[in-house]
């Protein structure tokens, strides 16, 4: 489906999509990382119907994903790092006090 552009030179890094280590370039964001190894990353809360990178710069809300155990974070906005583990978000989040205000 997607294709890297040829002549670029990239980097592979380990990262973590629901605890299974998965290997990466290291110069695209987690959405990216996302498309490249499932095709959602989310479940909606009412029809569980699924749900993945769709606009790829942060006004869709579709990407939301768990990011080293914070929440809600658009997988669009940022970006891979060594070592990151990336959950799926199926139903509701609990959010805490800190993280509404």
């Amino acid at each position: 489906m997607f294709k890297r552009i040829t002549g670029t030179e990239t980097t592979l890094i380990e990262i973590f999509l629901n605890d299974v280590p998965v290997m990466v370039p290291d110069d695209i964001n987690v959405g990216a990382a996302i498309l490249l190894r499932s095709s959602y990353c989310r479940k909606t809360v009412v029809s569980g119907s699924p749900r993945g990178p769709f606009c790829m710069m942060g006004a869709c809300f579709d990407c939301f994903v768990e990011i080293n155990g914070k929440m809600n974070q658009q997988a669009c906005l940022q970006q891979v790092e060594a070592g990151m583990r990336i959950g799926f978000q199926v139903g509701p989040a609990n959010l805490s006090a800190e993280e509404t205000c």
